[in-house]
């Protein structure tokens, strides 16, 4: 008999490199300085594994429209369904706009252009609808954007710690490298403050699941895949922050702009600067285009089951695109930039990171509720079959799940609540922002709840052995 033929391992993983990789998390990850090696390693460990092998398990026995959102709503229902689906969506307008105020800026550094107020605005709302009108189309999830993009996107990274590498032994290290540098200090609430990034970076590993039939034994690729694609992801992360850190100590880097200043002092105005500044532009359009169709088409079905507005239903009858969400998103989004015009010092020297932050805590809260849906999924729908299964059970497997449930709640606190006196201006808005973004995701859910006729409690046995039933009935029809 001859080998099944699949997908080769390397194509798996670039894959995953491709989604899960953005060169705009970089500064963040690398102002946490030298301990973010022990925290790299740490959160690979307690975080990576069990979430990227519970959703290997989810991806391939439930693999409905919705992803993550069907795996919560067979495991708590359609209230944490929907509140998951909003959280899941917001998070998407305001990774837009924060990367939308990137332009104005770097167009500047680059070229000299310098940018009023309003062009500023002008420039990134441009952004935001070609974002937008990209994914009208499926384009939007082309082969071509998503592996053009990882290219340039690894290429930016690799060149930066190059560089790095160069300015290091030209001029030295910027950055302390004493020994007692790499151990973490959580007294260090400035450092711990990005800790959410390192876990942003992991998010996206159930794109292996989707992998699945092309596999040659998703048994063994699926963990493979997750371990190696997650060390890849973070020795390209460390290997940037390397180059960041010749040229800028750790504690003097901008989340905003660390890349771009630090390669910036490592070779002046050049050609070469010039280079990265555009290619790390187009970066950012390949990041948006590579999330919108998953973004908006798990809106979409939200939407279809009374999980979310209406208005994120509408599905284009030509090309089958989700319209409905895109638009929002871009209205959404200008609306959020428009928050510039607003006379206040801290909103025009932190706009990115205040954006950015909560982007970052909206999507890592996306998650927490997939624990204990995966909990409730094992207890109520044990017969159904699994390609691959979470290797712990009963107590082991609690607490191999509760730890980086855990872990999201720890580091969504870090990222938006004042630890110390010197955080409350930084943060203090963020805060207020995440509470008012939660307070319009209760009056979202239940305004689209309005129409719904029953509400789904989530899979009970009962209900879980007629599925079985029903869908063994359909496969011997086909």
């Amino acid at each position: 008999m001859s080998e099944r033929k699949g997908l080769s391992f390397l194509t798996i993983i670039s894959t995953v490199i491709c989604v899960v990789f953005v060169c705009e998390a970089a500064a963040p990850a690398a102002a946490i300085g030298n301990q973010q090696f022990f925290w790299w390693i740490f959160l690979i460990v307690t975080f990576l594994l069990p979430y990227g092998l519970a959703v290997a398990e989810l991806g391939t026995t439930y693999d409905g429209e919705g992803g993550i959102i069907d795996w919560i709503r067979d495991g708590l229902g359609d209230k944490w369904a929907a509140r998951a689906s909003y959280y899941y969506w917001v998070n998407y307008p305001f990774w837009i706009a924060s990367l939308a105020t990137m332009f104005p800026d770097i167009i500047n550094m680059a070229f000299g252009i310098e940018f009023n107020l309003l062009a500023a605005i002008a420039v990134e709302l441009a952004f935001t609808w070609v974002v937008t009108f990209m994914a009208f189309s499926k384009v939007s999830d082309s082969q071509i954007v998503l592996n053009g993009g990882a290219i340039i996107k690894v290429a930016v990274a690799v060149i930066v710690g190059v560089l790095g590498i160069w300015y290091a032994t030209q001029h030295g290290f910027a950055t302390d490298m004493s020994p007692a540098t790499f151990l973490p200090d959580l007294s260090n609430f400035g450092a711990l403050g990005y800790l959410s990034i390192i876990i942003f970076n992991f998010m996206g590993f159930e794109v292996i699941c989707t992998m699945t039939d092309d596999m040659r034994n998703p048994k063994t690729e699926i963990p493979r895949a997750i371990i190696i694609g997650g060390a890849t992801i973070a020795i390209i992360y460390l290997f940037t922050g390397y180059g960041i850190g010749a040229a800028i100590p750790a504690d003097q880097i901008d989340p905003d702009y660390g890349m771009i200043v630090a390669v910036q002092t490592m070779v002046g105005d050049s050609v070469l600067f010039k280079v990265i500044c555009v290619a790390f532009l187009i970066t950012l359009f390949a990041n948006m285009a590579s999330w919108s169709f998953g973004v908006n088409s798990v809106a979409a079905y939200a939407a279809q089951t009374g999980n979310m507005p209406k208005c994120f239903g509408k599905m284009n009858e030509k090309t089958g695109m989700p319209d409905g969400a895109a638009i929002t998103n871009g209205v959404v989004s200008s609306l959020i930039l428009c928050i510039q015009l607003i006379p206040n010092e801290f909103i025009s020297n932190n706009i990115f990171w205040m954006l950015f932050g909560l982007s970052v805590v909206f999507l890592l809260l996306t998650y927490i509720p997939m624990f204990p849906a995966f909990i409730n999924l094992r207890k109520n729908d044990p017969s159904r079959k699994r390609v691959f299964e979470f290797p712990f059970k009963d107590t082991m497997m609690k607490v191999a799940l509760i730890v980086p449930a855990v872990l999201l709640v720890l580091t969504i606190v870090a990222t938006i609540v004042p630890l110390n006196a010197g955080e409350v201006g930084d943060k203090v808005p963020m805060l207020i922002g995440f509470f008012v973004l939660l307070a319009i995701g209760e009056v979202v859910r239940i305004w689209s709840a309005r129409d719904r006729k029953e509400e789904y409690k989530g899979l009970t046995p009962e209900l879980a052995a007629r599925r079985l039933v029903e869908e063994a009935a359909t496969e011997a029809q086909g």
